[in-house]
């Protein structure tokens, strides 16, 4: 008489990344975690890889778990930002920095802090500017554009870099 097994719980890095066609690889599991871990944060490749790497050794999986080399971050990060996994932002400089996106997400309006960096998407009082970015989605869609995503950015210094650069004695 055999046993009942109960069936594995599915990861969800995983379930999304075979939803989307991609291959389950260590490195592309770590990525898109890290990033679906801190979604107000955008990185550049390299605070990616950095992050990655300290993340791994502090978590004791050694510099072995930690080696990312920088081309196959760059791929992977193409791979997940054309299936819609990741959000591709271009500052002023022209830094290309990534986050997760969120499956509804099609316009999005988002605050950018030029001092902590930090990425906030502009929701509840900014419905405004949500309107305004599906008004242009919609007359863009109209035109017979397809495939669309909004990055409507506003940049700035946040309440909290303001408030500290106040508080902070002159040097």
């Amino acid at each position: 008489m055999s046993t009942p097994t109960s069936p594995r719980p599915v990861d969800p890095i995983d379930a999304l990344l075979s939803a989307h066609g991609l291959r389950r690889t260590g490195a592309s599991r770590r990525v898109l975690g890290w990033l679906l871990a801190h979604p107000d944060t955008s990185y550049t490749p390299s605070q990616l890889q950095a992050a990655l790497q300290t993340s791994s050794v502090a978590d004791g999986q050694g510099e072995s778990a930690a080696s990312l080399d920088r081309v196959t971050l760059y791929r992977l990060i193409d791979r997940l930002t054309q299936v819609g996994l990741l959000l591709c932002r271009v500052d002023a400089n022209r830094v290309r920095s990534y986050q997760a996106m969120p499956a509804s997400v099609h316009a999005l309006p988002h605050f950018e802090c030029q001092s902590c960096h930090r990425d906030q998407p502009l929701q509840g009082n900014a419905l405004d500017l949500e309107v305004a970015a599906q008004s242009a989605l919609q007359a863009l869609k109209a035109l017979g554009y397809q495939g669309l995503i909004l990055d409507l950015a506003v940049r700035g210094v946040c309440v909290d870099c303001a408030t500290a650069a106040q508080a902070a004695p002159p040097p």
